[in-house]
Order: structure tokens, then sequence, then C-alpha cells
């Protein structure tokens, strides 16, 4: 296939269709500039799950685990995914953690205490969030104080806020049906594999709608080869995934079945479509990039600066609401240990893991994905292998800083290369 352009001062041009190879080498030359994506990430992931499987085959290997390391995670994900938005500001909330567990708080008290409908629990503990996030932006964009330190008087404060909700070191208990089942219960299989047909064909939709209209434009596009790869990749781990996940689990299968996709990854898989389509076909998405990439450019461009800050916390705290809604489920209570501990630090550490730059201007919300993957098998493997909660930090704290370590010398490279 060609595409023709019409010139002015001479005969039409003919650009040749994109090669499989010329692709690669375009990828391999951004790699050499320092653009390497989640690419780290990803072969970090590989490296871990190959070790683990070789150390403990059995266990990590197993069904039951593989299912564990969604559910392990998906708190932390969420989370992490709301810190995106901030991070590409070259902004921090260190409240995150906390925020997650006063909206948490919330609606344990409200469907427990108060006893109204799971509905009801839900919307405010997600109003709740945006409240919190609506007063870290205002304070951080309207009053100029520094996020770290706004943040850093939201992660003290929040911690009190949790224990006055939860009567100073009480553990309330989540019972609802619908709550708990969000971190502990399992999709019907075919229902499984429905949604992955639906996820597949709707990929491959947007994949070669995306191809059809930057070739009718005469733009230039990634070869028809590349497109149909990504297309069957996405389908052959999907369907690993649930056929895994679809395999009994359960110990005794008299006294219960145990399989299916757990209900909480659909949830992820939903919050990660609207993101990525939010950051990348929006303009409030490509508002976001250009404030992270030069604040003051973007103010005179006419982008509205204080109000896309504002924004940013806004989101980070809702999703770090639905995260501790998940929280809940998981452990069926509220405590005031909830979002606290290593909650933030993990949620923090997945996101730059997964290729988000601490800098701003740079990263995704498939990274704190990626990066939560990581963070869970890291946190998984280890407890397989028996290691104390000393070592699983300082290996994290090691994986953050490598991770850290190659963002700032990706952006040198860069810098140095002229690709940024």
């Amino acid at each position: 296939m060609t595409t023709t352009a019409v010139r002015k001062d001479g005969p039409a041009a003919v650009t040749p269709a994109p090669t499989v190879g010329g692709h690669v080498r375009n990828y391999l030359s951004r790699v050499r500039g320092g653009d390497v994506g989640a690419l780290p990430a990803v072969l970090g992931l590989i490296v871990l799950c190959t070790v683990f499987a070789i150390m403990r085959p059995s266990s990590f290997l197993s069904a039951g685990n593989f299912a564990n390391l969604f559910t392990q995670g998906a708190a932390v994900t969420l989370i992490a995914m709301g810190l995106v938005f901030v991070l590409l500001l070259g902004e921090i909330d260190l409240s995150a953690g906390f925020a997650s567990g006063v909206c948490a708080a919330v609606l344990a008290n409200v469907v427990t205490v108060l006893g109204y409908p799971w509905w009801v629990a839900v919307l405010a503990a997600v109003a709740t969030g945006v409240v919190i996030g609506t007063a870290l932006g205002m304070l951080v964009a309207k009053i100029g104080i520094p996020s770290f330190v706004v943040t850093l008087a939201g992660f003290l404060a929040f911690q009190g806020v949790v224990l006055l909700l939860v009567k100073e070191g009480t553990n309330i208990s989540v019972r609802d049906e619908v709550l708990v089942a969000i971190a502990n219960r399992n999709l019907a299989p075919t229902l499984g594999w429905a949604l992955t047909a639906v996820a597949v064909v709707g990929y491959a939709a947007v994949q070669l709608l995306r191809h059809r209209n930057r070739v009718a434009r005469g733009l230039i596009t990634d070869p028809i080869a590349v497109v149909a790869l990504r297309i069957g990749g996405l389908a052959v781990i999907l369907g690993t995934a649930v056929y895994v996940l679809n395999l009994e689990r359960s110990r005794n299968v008299l006294i219960t079945s145990l399989k299916g996709v757990p209900i909480v990854v659909p949830i992820i898989a939903v919050l990660l479509v609207i993101g990525t389509f939010v950051l990348q076909r929006t303009s409030y998405g490509r508002h976001i990039y250009a404030v992270g990439g030069n604040r003051e450019a973007a103010r005179r461009a006419g982008i509205e600066v204080d109000r896309i800050r504002i924004s940013v916390f806004m989101i980070c705290s809702s999703m770090a609401a639905i995260g501790g809604i998940v929280a809940a489920s998981r452990a069926n209570s509220v405590d005031p240990n909830t979002g606290g501990s290593n909650v933030l630090l993990y949620a923090v550490g997945a996101a730059v893991i997964g290729g988000t730059s601490l800098f701003g201007g740079k990263g995704r919300v498939l990274d704190a994905v990626l990066g939560g993957a990581v963070v869970a098998v890291i946190e998984n493997g280890m407890g397989l292998m028996g290691y104390s909660a000393g070592v699983k930090y300082v290996v994290t704290g090691v994986v953050l800083l490598l991770a850290a370590s190659v963002d700032a010398l990706s952006r040198r490279r860069a810098a140095a290369t002229g690709t940024r």
C-alpha cells in the first residue's frame, strides 16, 4: 500500500508503505535516544516471574497464586493509576494512601453503622475522595504551597481522621455481599471468556480504525503486520490468563468451587481504558502533558494551568477512594491501618517502576498497572520463598531506585540526542 501526497511545485510524491523492519529500527532508535517507555518494567516483570517460577514452580505457577496476584496488588494498582495524573505534572501526593483509608472508613460507616445500601456507601466514599482532592489541589494551585508539603500534611491529618472514623482503633466489619464480592468473588467462566472476546474485538476495531484513518490522511502509520501482531498478542495474553483463572482452584471441590476471573480484574481494566482514553484521546489529556512538560509555555498557550492542577489531585484522590473500597472488600473490614503501612510507598513505586517520570510530562495509566504487577510479584514471590518483610522492603526499594535511575538517565540521554 502506498500513500500519495500532492505537491504544488511538482509531480505527486509517493511515500512508500512502512515496513516491519523500518518499524523495528525506529523503535530501537527511540530506545537509544532515551525513550524507553515501559520496557524496563516489562523486562523486569519477565525476569522476576522467571526467577520465582524456577525457585518455587509448584507454588508460584499455580492457578491459585496467579489469581492471588491480581487481588493482592489491586488496591495499590488503583491508587498508582491515580498518582500517574499527579506525577505527570511533576507533583506528588503523599496523602494518597491514607486518603484511601479515609474513604474506606466512610464506606464502612455508611454501609455498616448507618445501614445504607452498598451503592450509597460507594458514592459517599468516592465523593469524599473528590472533596479531598479538591482541597489539596486548591492549596497547591491557588495558594502556591508545594505539593510535597500539602500532601505530607494530608498524610498526617488523614491518619488521624481514620482513627476518628473507626472510633480510635476499633474494627468496622464490611459484610455487604456486593462489597465483599469486589475483591473476593469471581466471574463465571463463560462471562470471563465473553469479556475477553469483547476486549480483543474492541481493541482490534480501535487499532484498525486508527490505521485506516492515518493511511487515508497520508500520515505515517505502523505497518499492518505490527498492528496485527499487537492484536494477536493481546488475544494470546488475555486468553492464556482467562484459561488459567478458569481452572479449578479449590482444594475441596465437594465443599466449594473456586474458579473464574476475579471481579476486581475487569474493574481495573475498565478504569485503565477510561484513563488511557482521557490522557491520549482528549484535549484535557493533552493539556496535562503540556503543563507537565512546560508549565509556563502551557499558560501562554491559553491552558488553564490552575484548573488542570486541581483536577489531577481530584482524580488522584478519587482513584485512591476506589483503591480504599477494594482494600476494605478484600479485608472484609476497615481498621486504623487501612491505607497505611506500605500502601503509599508501593503505589508511588508502582507508578515510577512502570515508567512514569518523577519529573513530569511522561507517563501512562498503563505504567501503573505494569508497575503494580512488578510490586505484587516481588511481594508474592518473596513471600513464597520465605523471606521476611524486611527483605521484601529492601528489594522493592532497590527496584524503585533502579527505575528512578533509568528515568533520570533516559531523560539525560534524550536531552543529549535532542529527542525531547
